[in-house]
């Protein structure tokens, strides 16, 4: 039997200073950041312990770490908190990353756009 497993942190707003326009990295916007991870926490279905497990206050306090850095492009932040995210935790198997600026500023009336980030880690075992 295959079992996959996730940690989702789903829509974490932060408030950073992103974007090609100096106005968004000088007064910034709110940002959302969703994050599907494949992980191998098959033995904290018993251990019932923690450490057997993604602790998702260290994952948060990355991205918010990363989130800080400001860029102009929304595809180089999701980089950089995917390889942050596999430097930190090599056991991880997989990254979904969707990463929403509120309010984009394209003259048009959306709820936010963003990028996705879809990665497969092929050197775990």
């Amino acid at each position: 039997m295959t079992l996959q497993t996730y940690i989702r942190i789903e829509k974490l707003r932060i408030r950073a200073f992103h974007g090609v326009l100096e106005q968004e990295r000088s007064v910034g916007g709110d940002f959302l950041v969703s994050l599907r991870i494949g992980y191998p926490w098959r033995l904290a279905m018993e251990s019932d312990n923690v450490k057997d497990t993604l602790d998702y206050a260290a994952v948060y306090r990355l991205v918010q770490r990363e989130m800080a850095v400001p860029s102009q492009l929304l595809e180089h932040v999701a980089g950089r908190i995917v390889s942050a995210l596999q430097n930190e935790f090599p056991q991880i198997m997989s990254i979904d990353l969707w990463l929403t600026k509120v309010t984009p500023p394209m003259g048009g009336d959306c709820e936010g756009a963003g990028v996705e980030l879809h990665l497969i880690n092929d050197k775990t075992d």
